[in-house]
């Protein structure tokens, strides 16, 4: 598993992310779709955010992404829905037709943390500190 760092820590921060259309309308298409992730790219440098892997449906997007631990995610997440609302309203007239109103995502959203080992090994080993003899070591982690 290879860690990322900056001067001060090392870390490794994953984050599955679903963003959902307003009433759930079936607007995101390949096109637009592709569209999205440039945006989302373009946004997530200043963010300290790198995508890894990104799919749709045609009223969700899922993407899978790391994020430095100083990265305002929720500053982000309103940064990349605003303006990947404006663009795609202006730059797909077909998507007015379902979403008149000036929203293309609905407020709510479904982040989660990812990780490499199971929470309850995380548990284990912290139970287990300060004890001689604890049945989970740091190289299980």
């Amino acid at each position: 598993m290879k860690l990322d760092s900056n001067n001060h820590s090392v870390f490794l921060l994953n984050y599955h992310l679903v963003l959902v259309t307003k009433y759930r309308r079936k607007v995101i298409n390949n096109d637009i779709s592709e569209r999205l992730k440039e945006v989302f790219n373009h946004i997530c440098p200043k963010y300290n955010i790198t995508l890894e892997e990104w799919n749709h449906d045609e009223d969700h997007i899922h993407m899978l992404f790391r994020s430095h631990p100083n990265s305002e995610l929720s500053k982000f997440l309103n940064a990349y829905k605003s303006a990947s609302s404006r663009l795609i309203k202006k730059e797909f007239p077909s998507v007015k037709k379902k979403l008149w109103k000036e929203y293309f995502w609905s407020r709510s959203f479904c982040l989660i943390t990812t990780g490499g080992v199971p929470i309850d090994i995380v548990k284990k080993y912290i139970e287990n500190q300060g004890m001689k003899g604890g049945e989970t070591s740091e190289e299980s982690l």
